[in-house]
């Protein structure tokens, strides 16, 4: 049992949650006595991860879900019982620079990233209205909202999106009893990663952070935690910075 944080008697729904910051989030609740469901489009590695949790002694389902497919989306809440937290961590982001972004590569982008959030949070609010209210929280990014990437803007513009909703639904869904937050990551450690370059490049991001590493995904998952949690009971409609201090310096120079 996590010592910071009892979940025991929760359901958490976490998508994209087979590997990376995801699976960290997965553990993150599971280890604090949740049952959690993992919401996956690889649905190998997510069904490897429930069993290997599982032998554990951790509750933990997964259920393989493309999260550009909104009936997809809400088939994922026809047999769940009770939801308490909803986790939307799923994300897609070809690093592609603008001129090349194409229909396609645009439509999954906010689809994945953006869309699939007004279906989860859709299809859980029924599930919260029966518990008396709930958390939805999503894992953000610095790009878009703060800073930007080369090859990214699609990635960017849904993030900022993903901002919007996060106040928005927030204001809208208060009186129901459901918190809506996000965590805005930086440069993490995870196999994603390799989407922006070699590990060389990966070296030369990490050293640029004035903290001087990249972050853990356990990192993201500890303010997740905490973001559902009684002890952000009163915290709504906020997203939490976890970039090693990465948006701080207003030039490289500063460095």
């Amino acid at each position: 049992m996590n010592p910071r944080y009892d979940y025991r008697g929760r359901q958490v729904l976490v998508t994209g949650g087979a590997q990376g910051i995801g699976r960290a989030i997965v553990e993150g609740f599971a280890a604090s006595g949740a049952r959690v469901l993992i919401a996956d489009l690889d649905g190998a590695r997510a069904q490897a991860l429930a069993a290997e949790l599982t032998g554990q002694g951790r509750a933990v389902q997964a259920q393989a879900v493309d999260l550009a497919d909104r009936t997809a989306i809400f088939a994922l809440f026809e047999d769940l019982q009770q939801l308490d937290v909803l986790v939307h961590n799923a994300g897609y982001f070809p690093l592609t620079p603008l001129e090349r972004i194409d229909a396609a590569v645009l439509e999954r982008t906010l689809a994945v990233n953006l869309a699939a959030l007004f279906w989860l949070t859709q299809g859980a609010l029924p599930l919260f209205a029966a518990a008396g209210g709930g958390s939805v929280l999503v894992t953000s990014s610095v790009t878009g909202p703060r800073v930007a990437y080369p090859g990214l803007t699609h990635y960017a513009a849904a993030k900022a999106g993903v901002n919007g909703f996060i106040r928005n639904a927030a204001l809208e869904l208060a009186r129901r009893g459901v918190r809506v937050n996000g965590v805005e990551p930086g440069m993490i450690g995870t196999p994603a990663m390799a989407n922006l370059g070699d590990a060389a490049h990966a070296a030369r991001i990490a050293a640029a952070v004035p903290l001087g590493r990249l972050g853990l995904p356990e990192e993201i998952a500890a303010a997740m935690l905490f973001l559902a949690s009684e002890a952000a009971s009163y915290i709504t409609g906020q997203t939490l910075v976890v970039d090693g201090g990465a948006t701080l310096p207003e030039t490289l120079a500063a460095l």
